[in-house]
Parts: C-alpha cells; sequence; structure tokens
C-alpha cells in the first residue's frame, strides 16, 4: 500500500507541477525569457490536468471514511486542478466554440509556410496552392537556390505578381509574397527578418487587401523578439492592414499577439472554430525525438471588416513548421438577427 501510495502521489506530481508553471506564466504574464518560452506551451497544461484530475478521482473514490496522512490532500489537491483546468479550458475555448460572424463576397485564400532556410518542400507547398485556388503565397526563409527551383516549376506561371527578397542559402531572413492579381507598391516593416505590407489587388475590382506578411525573431533573444513585434503592432496599425500572415514565433498565450488581438485583429483559426493548430516542430525538436507539433506559432490574423472562415495546417517535408491555409472574407455590413 505504502508502494502505491507512492507511486500515486509521484504521478500527481509530475503531472500537476509542469501545467502549474505553465498556467502562472500564462496568467501572470512574466516577461523573462525563460517565461516567454515556457508559455508558448500553456495549451499542453490542459491534458495534464485532465491526467491529474483523473487520478484525483479514483483515489477519492476508493480512500476509506477517514483518510490518514496523504489522504488529506486530496480534496485541496483536486480543487487546484479543477481550477488549473478550468483556466485553461477558458483560454482555449474560443477556438472551438463562439459565433462565426456573417461575411458577404468572394472569400481570400493565404497560404502561409516557413520554408526553413530554404530546404523545406516548395514544390509541396506549390502544387498545394495551384490544387487550392489559393490567392495569396506568404513565405518565410526562401533561399535564392529554393525561389529558382520554384519558378522552373511553374510558380512565376501561377502567381506572376511577388514582392520581398530571396536570400542566400543558410539565411532565414527571406520573405516574400507571392500572388495571382497585382500588387501596390511594397512598404518593408523593419523586423530583423523581412516584412512587408502590400495592396494585393481585388480580381473581382472591389477595395484591395491589405496584407502584412511578418516573421518576427524568435524568442530565442526576447529582446529582439520585443523590439520586432512592437514594429509588427506598430505597422498593423499605422496602415490599417486588412490580414497579418506569416511565422509569428508567437501563440495566441503571449502579449504581443494578444496585444494585436486588443486592438482589433482576431486569429483565423479561431474564428472559424478551426480548434488547437500547432505548427511548430514538424520535424521534431530533435532527429532522436521525433515530437509532434506543439506550439501554433504560424498564424493569418483578421482586421476588423474581415472573418477567418476556414483553417487547416499542412504537412510539408523539409521543414520544421507546419504551412497554415485559411480562408477568409469580408464580414457582412448587416449580419442577420439571431
Amino acid at each position: 500500500m505504502r508502494v502505491r501510495g507512492m507511486l500515486f502521489w509521484g504521478a500527481l506530481v509530475l503531472l500537476v507541477l509542469p501545467a502549474a508553471a505553465l498556467t502562472l506564466v500564462r496568467l501572470l504574464g512574466l516577461g523573462s525569457a525563460p517565461a516567454v518560452r515556457l508559455v508558448s506551451f500553456a495549451p499542453l497544461a490542459l491534458p495534464s490536468y485532465a491526467a491529474a484530475l483523473v487520478l484525483l478521482a479514483v483515489a477519492l473514490l476508493r480512500r476509506p471514511a477517514r483518510g490518514a496522512g496523504g489522504g488529506r490532500l486530496l480534496v485541496p489537491v483536486t480543487v487546484a486542478v479543477l481550477v488549473g483546468l478550468g483556466l485553461h479550458a477558458w483560454w482555449l475555448a474560443p477556438l472551438v466554440t463562439g459565433e462565426r460572424p456573417a461575411t458577404e463576397g468572394r472569400t481570400w485564400s493565404v497560404l502561409t509556410s516557413n520554408l526553413l532556410a530554404g530546404q523545406g518542400d516548395g514544390l509541396t507547398v506549390l502544387r498545394t496552392a495551384v490544387a487550392e485556388d489559393v490567392d495569396v503565397l506568404v513565405l518565410q526563409e526562401v533561399t535564392l537556390d529554393a525561389l529558382a527551383t520554384l519558378d522552373r516549376a511553374g510558380l512565376a506561371e501561377a502567381y506572376p505578381h511577388r514582392i520581398g527578397e530571396a536570400v542566400p542559402e543558410g539565411r532565414t531572413d527571406g520573405t516574400m509574397v507571392l500572388s495571382r492579381t497585382p500588387l501596390g507598391e511594397p512598404v518593408r516593416v523593419a523586423t530583423d527578418m523581412q516584412s512587408w505590407a502590400v495592396d494585393v489587388a481585388d480580381p473581382d475590382g472591389g477595395d484591395p487587401v491589405r496584407l502584412l506578411a511578418v516573421h518576427p525573431a524568435a524568442p530565442t533573444d526576447v529582446g529582439a523578439w520585443r523590439r520586432d513585434h512592437a514594429v509588427v503592432l506598430a505597422a498593423a496599425r499605422e496602415l490599417d492592414v486588412d490580414l497579418v500572415a506569416g511565422d509569428l514565433n508567437a501563440t495566441l498565450d503571449h502579449a504581443p499577439v494578444q496585444a494585436l488581438v486588443d486592438r482589433g485583429w482576431r486569429d483565423a483559426t479561431e474564428e472559424a472554430n478551426g480548434g488547437w493548430q500547432p505548427t511548430w516542430p514538424s520535424n521534431g525538436l530533435f532527429e532522436s525525438l521525433p515530437l509532434p507539433p506543439l506550439v501554433q506559432i504560424d498564424h493569418v490574423l483578421t482586421g476588423p471588416g474581415w472573418v477567418g472562415t476556414s483553417s487547416r495546417p499542412l504537412r510539408v517535408e523539409g521543414t520544421d513548421h507546419l504551412a497554415l491555409l485559411v480562408e477568409v472574407a469580408r464580414a457582412a455590413d448587416d449580419p442577420p438577427a439571431p
């Protein structure tokens, strides 16, 4: 019995302590480098709390009427686990529930993909874009060789309008926007890696879509990460962009994305009730440890007047990111009464 109790409490500690750490960094918005990195994994606390709750429920059902020793801790620990579970369920609920606003006019499709310094299978991205009739491609970490390969495969014919710059091999700062319809004069946004604002012409003659294609720094350098996100937020506001798309190197739990949400942008996956869609690391953290994607850092955000209608991740071999295919539409001026 004593061994069984030790195993029970050991398993509970392994489940609850990491989950509690994720809850605290998410709840308190701590700005230290370790906290910024840790909050990326905040959604993983939910299954940990759920598993802990199952263990606690079994223990509560089996305990004697007058528990002794560690049994007296079961009720307060259960209450704490329920609180943590409730918080994370509340934070994740908008991804799966909520009213979907009415839309009007044509649907626009946007495909964003990080090619991992040109190592990703860009041909898969191109074939998918053509097959899905994608309007706009937003590519990060585009190298000269990768772009040449794509052009030989028909990229320039399928998407004849482009802005941004491919970079030499080994670099990660190549960001490009490729479109079926004409693009306006691009505006370079001063993140460490390339980010661009550009108008995309509406093929039906309506107002152009103002797109902000971004690739801020990763939080390996938290100072650069904060500076880049401040630049992205300022550009989104000053240029009054309709869509923000790319590898944001931040999740919906991070303060910079919350700042965008507070100022009117919404995650298209959330608007579409698409659920939790982690996009990194699609090739595992290490070759010997092939973990599934755990962090949702690739996004399309919609500005006021726009609504995300669908969202799904797509596997691309050779890169550490899943691509993200999103459909958006203009919000209806007068949505129907419920």
